[in-house]
């Protein structure tokens, strides 16, 4: 009996001096996680732990963009360098460009990381936004700091919303979705793409913006026609002589040949 209790004994012992190299106690036959504290001081360095280490190491990720402001329709590049900061190399994994859009970050676009360890994507945001790239790699995922890009209205917004109007019927006092009439769909386009906001009557809107010659006038330019000084027609200038109108009864909103010289330019965006 005296021996089988020894024997029991320096079982017992071995086991709960293995459990404590591990950081561990031996209480009521289960083992329990010691303190962080003990630990760490007893916790030696094991191919396991250093194995855990070098997985922990995150590789270091830059990005930026070409611009923070851009004219709407034109594109920015977005660059990022993805490397391991052991060994100063591309890090292995995919590089996700997003953007913000209802409260979260959706994908735009996504590339693999190259032996270069730079990928660059080019962008064209029809509205101010912000950006971010993501990593994500064997073991991580990396984000960048978010990065507003500021998009300018200009003319050729102006003019893209006019023309997705193209074939709405004319109707007198309707000023859009569906139907227009002249001065309805003016303050109606420059409304959805700029946020300008004009009167529903031709002789109003040519007191609105900027006067420009006729000489000057651009692309997204509201071209009101007159008699004498009344504006009675509203268009806007799509360039080589030729406006976007919804012109009467019966006609539908086009791309249509400017008549007459007695008009005046108003500029509502840069």
């Amino acid at each position: 009996m005296h021996e089988h209790s020894s024997s029991r004994g320096r079982r017992i012992s071995g086991a709960g001096t293995a459990a404590l190299s591990l950081g561990l106690c031996l209480c009521a036959g289960q083992l329990v996680a010691a303190s962080p504290a003990s630990a760490a001081t007893a916790t030696p360095v094991t191919a396991a732990t250093a194995k855990a280490a070098t997985a922990a190491v995150k590789p270091k990720l830059t990005s930026k963009v070409s611009s923070h402001s851009l004219a709407w329709g034109n594109s920015i590049k977005v660059t990022s360098k993805v490397l391991d900061p052991r060994t100063g190399k591309a890090a292995k994994g995919t590089v996700r460009l997003q953007i913000y859009k209802n409260g979260k970050w959706v994908l735009w676009a996504k590339k693999a990381v190259p032996s270069s360890g730079t990928v660059t994507f080019t962008a064209a945001p029809k509205a101010t936004v912000w950006l971010r790239t993501l990593f994500t790699g064997p073991g991580y995922v990396q984000a960048s700091s978010s990065m507003k890009i500021t998009v300018r209205v200009n003319g050729a917004k102006i003019l893209a919303e006019a023309r997705s109007h193209t074939g709405a019927l004319y109707k007198f006092a309707a000023a859009g979705p569906k139907r227009f009439d002249c001065s309805g769909f003016t303050q109606y386009v420059y409304k959805a793409a700029a946020g300008k906001k004009l009167p529903h009557k031709a002789d109003g809107q040519q007191h609105y913006g900027k006067a420009v010659s006729k000489s000057s006038k651009r692309v997204g330019d509201l071209i009101i026609f007159r008699s004498g000084s009344y504006g009675y027609h509203a268009g806007i200038y799509a360039g080589g002589g030729y406006m976007y109108d919804s012109p009467h009864t019966g006609a539908r909103v086009g791309k249509h040949k400017m008549y007459g010289s007695n008009y005046v330019v108003r500029r509502l965006v840069a």
